[in-house]
């Protein structure tokens, strides 16, 4: 065996790979002094649709020298999560901050409503609606007067009809702290909107199930068009049985007079 030979070829072939190997590294050169270093920025990786919820099934990120970054493209996929697309992205498009947004008034109120629920709006006042400082996101219980007896104030009640009502909006203020359709595991992060600033409103909307929406409807409509909405703190999620609240309980220790009262008056009729 020649060894000599042998050498001489292991060299001759060390020589050529560095050849070209400073040969990519020359033109890498030439490209980045022209175009600008590799960039990360994220793309579709199928067609997505005007205010479709994009996640990290429809999401890729790529590298694009720095000059081909669009402006206000994203880096991370992280970064996109659980916002809604504004208008169409095709397949391989840079996704830019312009063509996204988060679940706001400008994308809907549907994608704040959780799967098997309904949205339904009431009118409220001051009076109502704790002074007007319940806010989306606030969590409520639902105060109505019963009356099923034509005014009789011995038959009147007052009921709490719902508990731990979701405020989905107030006015045009929308929040986007519940899940959303999507949103993969329970501990993925739900981004917020910054609600820190109080806003006039004429209507709250709630989130309900079909039978509460039903149920409400029915007592707005029928019985009581002004309900109130008792705030509740949102971590307190305990739903207790509570009794109507009749003028006896009211009064107390004067309830017996009443009673003597209200019967007396309705021997007379």
């Amino acid at each position: 065996m020649n060894t000599k030979a042998i050498t001489l070829a292991l060299l001759i072939a060390g020589f050529a790979m560095y050849m070209v190997w400073q040969y990519i590294e020359d033109q890498k050169n030439v490209i980045i002094k022209k175009f600008g270093k590799p960039s990360t920025v994220v793309i579709a990786k199928n067609d997505i649709h005007e205010l479709d919820l994009i996640d990290d099934s429809k999401i890729v990120t790529t590298t694009v020298p720095s000059r081909f970054a669009a402006p206000g493209s994203f880096k991370t996929v992280k970064e996109l999560q659980n916002l809604i697309a504004l208008t169409p992205i095709k397949k391989g498009e840079q996704i830019t901050k312009t063509r996204v947004d988060y679940p706001g008034f400008r994308t809907g109120l549907s994608r704040q409503v959780s799967i098997g629920k309904r949205a339904i709006a009431i009118l409220v006042s001051d009076r109502q609606a704790v002074g007007k400082l319940i806010k989306p996101g606030d969590r409520v219980d639902i105060i109505a007067k019963i009356d099923y007896a034509g005014g009789k104030k011995d038959r009147v009640k007052m009921k709490t009809i719902l508990q731990d009502v979701l405020i989905l909006s107030t006015g045009f203020d929308i929040t986007n702290s519940i899940p959303l359709i999507g949103v993969k595991g329970a501990a993925a992060e739900i981004k917020k909107m910054k609600l820190n600033t109080f806003s006039r409103y004429n209507t709250v909307t709630l989130e309900l199930d079909p039978f509460q929406a039903q149920k409400l409807s029915y007592v707005i409509r029928n019985i009581d068009p002004e309900p109130y909405l008792a705030l509740r703190n949102n971590n307190d999620q305990k739903r207790l049985r509570i009794p109507a609240t009749k003028i006896f309980d009211v009064l107390g220790d004067d309830a017996a007079e009443a009673r003597s009262y209200f019967n007396e008056k309705n021997k007379k009729k």
